[in-house]
């Protein structure tokens, strides 16, 4: 593979996918706006749990923003790849095909560009919570970005992989439904898994995101160098590779 032939072509690609985007602004203002309603309508409501098992001494924002972000990342990343659908019902990806363009360029311009957006919404959210009463340090609100936004590359390249395998909306749709509200619920992004029973706590284990879900709320409370922030950061880079190598090879067996 020419590498500077996919750097070339990626930053190609990406470009013409976040213009396209940009065009459509109200799709980005509205992809942020349910974290932000979780924000201004349930996050009033856990200011009083301080001390309550799970939020401890930490402030209620320190526990619930970094779960909102988490959020925000299952749903934008999760479903792009219902554009990818849309794209080979128009023909978009087949045009594309006939093109000498690198094949791994055509997953990494898309999964770039949502990352972008992902990112900006992610630096917005926060923000708001800042306005709201979040009390974290800088470099803390730094690492949980770079968690989020490298766990949307991870997302991002299987949100993609299903629409190849799926080709169609009904089946897309349903798929991801089923598999998005069980990890939403037992990752613990609303409320801490320690306050569940301990057979639902056990179950959280077995699902990426709680790592995830657990270093970001540690990097914001400034515990850096904790056991939680390794391992979520090791299980974020996991799913980096394993998700990208997927999307990859199913894009060039798409595009063989």
């Amino acid at each position: 593979m020419d590498l500077r032939r996919t750097v070339r072509d990626t930053r190609l690609l990406y470009m013409r996918h976040l213009r396209a985007t940009l065009r459509a602004r109200v799709a980005v203002v509205f992809g942020v706006l349910q974290p932000l309603l979780y924000l201004l309508l349930f996050g009033p409501l856990l200011t009083r749990l301080s001390g309550v098992r799970g939020f401890g001494d930490h402030d209620a924002w320190q526990v619930f923003v970094p779960g909102v972000l988490v959020q925000l990342v299952l749903f934008s990343a999760g479903y792009v790849g219902f554009g990818l659908i849309a794209d080979l019902r128009a023909g978009v990806v087949d045009r594309l095909r006939v093109t000498p363009v690198s094949r791994v360029a055509l997953l990494l311009g898309l999964v770039l560009r949502d990352t972008t957006i992902l990112a900006v919404q992610a630096v917005l959210l926060l923000a708001a919570g800042v306005a709201l009463g979040l009390r974290a340090p800088v470099a803390g609100l730094a690492i949980g970005v770079t968690l989020v936004v490298l766990l949307a590359v991870g997302i991002a390249s299987l949100s993609y992989v299903l629409a190849l395998v799926t080709r169609r909306e009904d089946g897309f749709a349903p798929l991801l439904g089923a598999v998005v509200l069980p990890l939403m619920l037992l990752s613990g992004m609303l409320l801490p898994m320690s306050m569940a029973p301990g057979w639902l706590d056990v179950a959280s284990h077995f699902t990426p995101f709680r790592y995830v879900v657990d270093a970001v709320r540690a990097a914001f409370v400034g515990d850096y160098a904790s056991a939680t922030v390794a391992e979520g950061a090791a299980v974020t880079a996991v799913l980096v590779v394993v998700s990208v190598t997927l999307g990859t090879r199913r894009f060039l067996r798409e595009n063989a």
